[in-house]
């Protein structure tokens, strides 16, 4: 992730002067949203269909922090800058972020702070993995009431905390984006138990390079890296020991790269002449993984960012990607192995540079910005729309660790700098897990969707593959017809 432009501090000093348990916006809270907007809302389509389509045009804030839709409001829970709650600074540049189960029925966030070794508000741990540095995590408990009860560091002593993933077992797994000697690890969190052994001790088998997100197939215990750099590399870790136990990826593993390679005749179609590609995964040496990925012709992205695994797929942005530079949404199905090109931004109101992403609980799949100017969460359909649900308002700062707590009842993001935590309430989807299930397979809006020739068309549909695996070929340049 890039670090963005600041925002004017006496602005932001403005809004942090109210106190972070008074700032509660929306059509509910103590200022209302009102006035007109700019952002897309429900298609016709969508409503003419009786599906869900969004939730309608953006208001403005009046405190010039967030837009949401009507009938939304939000709380900044967390501000870089105040205290923890044993009296050490909130540390800033905040970004990946999950939410966990916590007691009476409270969410536990775990948060990445991207900090390298100067900083104003550093990580400041008890037992850091290398006490020269300043980077690490920190936990925020909110109560049903969406106030904080707790705030407290998590780990330290890391470099560049950008992205990570959640683990089904409760921990947080948070990725080091450096080349740094000594760094560029994923590291084990586990909030219950903070600044533990565990939480300083880098899984070495996952590689050193330079981190971005992971996430883990529950079905099978895989767990899936992305990697910022350019060129970057997508990976996989099979673990020794897949129980999914706190402690479990620690024992050894095996790391491995996409390629694409031509199948063997007795793996491919005799119905087309043209040569006949497929995934395979090459072993690499975790300490040079990214060397290794490169001699073996591994596939190239741009520049990989954040990923989410739901419903047996794995999702995942290149946030350059794409012709116009503008982005790309990736998503790879273990169970039959492919590679889908599913979005590839050509207009910069449509959507740039994704980030970090989530699939909400009723299925859609959410995207955070971190372009050049203002960033936004965009929204996709399984029915195939699109739609902004949140701006940001205060600066040109990217949106991070977009999360919901275990209910679904409360959406968490991060404004990164200065490090804003907001929660986010209203009149959210039920629930909906064959939907989640179903954006894995669904396709994407039509004025979005990759554009591939007639010819691949034609192809594509003789091999039994789907238009999105084809142009995920022609973007890389395989020639499979």
């Amino acid at each position: 992730m890039s670090e963005k432009s600041k925002m004017d501090r006496r602005k932001f000093l403005k809004v942090g002067g109210m106190g972070t348990a008074s700032i509660a916006l929306g059509a509910t809270g103590i200022l209302s949203l009102t006035g007109g907007n700019r952002a897309l809302a429900a298609s016709t389509q969508a409503s003419a269909k009786g599906v869900f389509g969004g939730y309608g045009p953006l208001v403005n804030d009046i405190g010039g922090v967030f837009k949401l839709p009507k009938g939304f409001q939000y709380r900044i829970i967390s501000e870089e800058g105040g205290k923890l709650s044993d009296g050490r600074p909130i540390p800033s540049m905040f970004d990946g972020m999950a939410a966990f189960n916590g007691r009476n029925n409270s969410t536990i966030l775990v948060r990445n702070h991207e900090l390298t070794s100067s900083t104003n508000n550093p990580v400041i741990g008890k037992n850091p993995y290398d006490k020269e540095n300043t980077g690490g995590t920190t936990a925020i408990v909110v109560g049903a009431n969406r106030k904080v009860q707790d705030e407290y560091v998590t780990s330290a002593g890391t470099i560049r905390n950008c992205a990570g993933g959640a683990t089904p077992w409760g921990t947080w797994l948070t990725c080091e984006e450096t080349l740094n000697e000594g760094h560029g690890y994923v590291f084990e969190v586990d909030p219950l138990d903070p600044e533990s052994n565990l939480s300083k001790t880098p899984i070495r088998d996952m590689g050193a390079f330079s981190h971005e997100a992971v996430d883990v197939d529950p079905a099978t215990g895989i767990v899936y890296l992305t990697e910022d750099a350019g060129p970057s590399y997508f990976y996989r870790y099979i673990p020794v020991d897949r129980s999914q136990k706190i402690g479990s990826l620690q024992k050894g593993g095996k790391l491995q790269a996409a390629a694409f390679e031509e199948l063997s005749s007795d793996e491919a179609s005799s119905f087309y002449s043209g040569q006949k590609f497929g995934i395979v995964w090459k072993d690499v040496n975790p300490e040079k993984p990214t060397f290794e990925a490169r001699q073996q012709g591994c596939i190239q992205f741009s520049r990989l960012e954040g990923c989410h695994f739901v419903g047996g797929v794995f999702w995942f942005s290149d946030t350059s990607g794409g012709s116009e530079n503008l982005g790309t949404v990736y998503r790879y199905i273990p169970a039959t192995n492919t590679l889908e090109l599913f979005y590839e931004s050509t207009k910069s109101n449509d959507l740039e540079s994704p980030d970090n992403i989530t699939i909400t609980p009723w299925g859609d799949l959410w995207i955070a910005e971190d372009g050049n100017g203002t960033d936004r969460i965009i929204g996709i359909t399984p029915e195939g729309d699109s739609y902004v649900f949140a701006e940001n308002m205060l600066n040109n700062s990217e949106l991070a660790g977009p999360t919901f707590s275990p209910d679904g009842k409360t959406f968490f993001v991060n404004i990164q700098s200065p490090g804003l935590t907001l929660a986010i309430w209203g009149p959210f989807a039920r629930r909906n897990s064959g939907n989640q299930r179903r954006m894995g397979h669904a396709a994407p809006p039509k004025n979005y969707e990759p554009k591939i020739s007639d010819n691949l068309a034609s192809f594509a549909e003789i091999q039994g593959m789907s238009n999105l695996e084809a142009a995920a070929y022609q973007r890389h340049g395989i020639p499979i017809i």
